[in-house]
């Protein structure tokens, strides 16, 4: 059992602090632990909302195997308790991470020290002033550095701790809490923070149609020009609007679902990774190997081993009547 604490540090914003007991508790294999200062109130929008009571301190987070900082206020110094708490966990090797102004916890703690990192972007400017030794990025939705990972503002936390239930259970288990909590299965850290939504991405307006069809012909080739045909648009309007509904590239998101693609079938099936290549988009087991390397850090045949360790897969031949 993976042991998830949640620090509910005094001030501690009431949405960022349930996101993380939202999502690990509804995921199986974890156990989620809110471990609170004494006497600690959340706040919504600034003002005190309600005070909080748990039967874990914050001394019960020593074993956990992640350990997640909520936002809180980040003109307000973190105590020494927490900041100690924080190395320990981190030396111990757990993974730490944030969401929202918790990097300012992490950073008062040292842990965001020559790391990526980044926070909401109203206040990016003042975590890169805090921690001048951190690179903070004030554009993505989250940063995984390892061992340290953060998040940007309130719903971002979401995408980081679904990014982690990915990362630990694979893409299946993922998409399954994903559904659970009524979110998209999968938006990548770098997309942009700030998303003009003029349109509900997959709906029947904007590019809604386009991007079900790209979905659904994921193992056909297909190019900038075939992507703006279908969305009867020139190339630049469809760069301009996929910006602005999704806040990434057309390619690049078309990439990132074949990824999603690959992931699911070598978790849930065993058809032979050439066919998983050819059905996910990739063409060739080469291809499919470098955007593994690249975007996963692994091989296909290593994830499948790892995800795969001790379930039941469907047989190639059930698997291909539902392809």
């Amino acid at each position: 059992m993976h042991v998830v604490a949640v620090l509910a540090l005094d001030g501690v914003v009431g949405f960022d602090l349930t996101i993380p007991c939202q999502v690990f508790a509804v995921t199986p294999g974890y156990e989620v632990r809110v471990c609170a200062e004494r006497g600690a109130t959340a706040t919504a929008a600034g003002q005190e909302s309600f005070r909080i009571s748990s039967r874990f301190g914050l001394d019960d987070a020593l074993g956990a195997d992640t350990v997640i900082v909520p936002g809180v206020d980040p003109d307000r110094p973190p105590r020494p308790r927490v900041t100690r708490l924080l190395r320990d966990v981190a030396a111990r090797g757990a993974r730490v991470a944030s969401i929202c102004t918790g990097a300012f916890v992490l950073a008062a703690a040292g842990l965001l020290d020559g790391r990526r990192a980044t926070t909401h972007w109203l206040l990016a400017g003042q975590l890169a002033k805090s921690c001048p030794d951190a690179q903070v990025d004030p554009a993505v939705l989250f940063v995984d550095d390892g061992r340290v990972l953060t998040s940007a503002g309130v719903a971002a936390g979401l995408d980081l701790c679904l990014h982690m239930v990915r990362r630990d259970m694979g893409a299946a288990v993922a998409t399954e809490t994903a559904r659970m909590i009524v979110m998209p299965p999968q938006r990548a850290g770098g997309q942009a923070q700030f998303i003009e939504h003029r349109h509900p991405v997959g709906g029947e307006d904007g590019l809604g149609p386009a991007l079900r069809w790209m979905q659904d012909n994921l193992g056909t080739p297909m190019t900038i020009d075939d992507i703006a045909a279908r969305a009867n648009m020139s190339t630049r309007s469809l760069s301009r609007h996929f910006r602005a509904e999704t806040g990434t590239t057309p390619l690049r998101w078309l990439l990132e679902q074949r990824l999603q693609r690959a992931r699911e079938l070598l978790e849930t099936t065993d058809l032979p990774v050439e066919r998983v290549a050819r059905t996910a988009g990739f063409g060739s087991i080469e291809t499919l190997r470098h955007h593994f390397a690249r975007h996963l850090g692994t091989t296909p045949r290593s994830y499948r081993t790892t995800f795969q360790a001790g379930r039941e897969t469907p047989s190639a031949t059930d698997a291909a009547g539902r392809l």
